[in-house]
């Protein structure tokens, strides 16, 4: 396995709000992107200290079951952005969205979600997206009031109905699934799912060149329509060996 990251801010916001990181440890693949929220004086908090403490957490506990590990991270991650949100005048109100990966030697990956960052698994076969948002939007789609067209450019997209650091108690959706030589997983902030079509995501991570430069590929095209949101993603390829960059 190996691993690619980006993030940039974008062409209109004034700080990058998204965090992300990534690392193997005994053949284990880690990876997380948090998008942060809560004005331009916090939202960069909420997700720094989300992608710290979960990481953190995930590493610091190898004997428990994958699942119950990323839940109990995610338990001391909101704890923690939580206290900080009510102590601290400068970061009241903030959190983060947040969508993570960890791929076992075997290739069976768990993932988990909170908010609208998402993860796509891309293969000869196609393109899904994995996570489910939890948005006003994605609510609209499941009850068939709008489509999924519609949804990208609805006047409240934007509008999250989970995330990390905002309630005493918060619940991640856990899946899971296997990866195969050829196959890539997509995590990424709503900056870049809102621009960029998943046969575009598709098309870039399995024709559009060296999977190493699939990230930038994706930003540019981003950027190149006008980025109003902070970008972020890493790209997962299954190999034969376990590795990142």
């Amino acid at each position: 396995m190996i691993a690619y990251g980006i993030t940039d801010r974008g062409l209109v916001r004034a700080q990058n709000q998204d965090s992300y990181t990534f690392w193997t440890e005994d053949q284990l693949l880690f990876a997380i992107v948090c998008d942060g929220m809560g004005g331009a004086r916090s939202g960069n908090v909420a997700s720094q200290m989300a992608v710290e403490l979960f990481s953190e957490q995930v590493k610091a506990f190898p004997q428990l079951p994958p699942s119950d590990r990323m839940t109990q991270a995610l338990t001391v991650a909101n704890d923690a952005v939580l206290q900080r949100s009510l102590t601290d005048p400068d970061c009241a109100g903030m959190g983060t969205t947040l969508v993570t990966a960890l791929v076992q030697p075997d290739k069976h990956v768990y993932l988990m979600n909170v908010g609208d960052s998402r993860c796509y698994h891309i293969s000869e076969d196609g393109i899904v997206q994995v996570s489910r948002d939890h948005s006003l939007v994605a609510n609209l789609v499941a009850q068939g009031k709008i489509t999924p067209e519609q949804a990208r450019t609805h006047p409240n997209r934007n509008i999250i109905t989970r995330a990390l650091g905002t309630e005493q108690h918060v619940v991640g959706d856990l899946y899971e699934l296997d990866l195969h030589p050829g196959e890539f997983l997509l995590l990424c902030s709503d900056g870049l799912s809102n621009q960029v079509e998943e046969q575009e995501m598709l098309f870039e991570a399995l024709y559009g060149g060296d999977e190493s430069t699939c990230c930038q590929r994706l930003l540019d095209i981003a950027l190149s329509r006008g980025a109003p949101d902070n970008v972020t993603a890493i790209l997962i390829a299954c190999g034969d060996e376990t590795e990142s960059n």
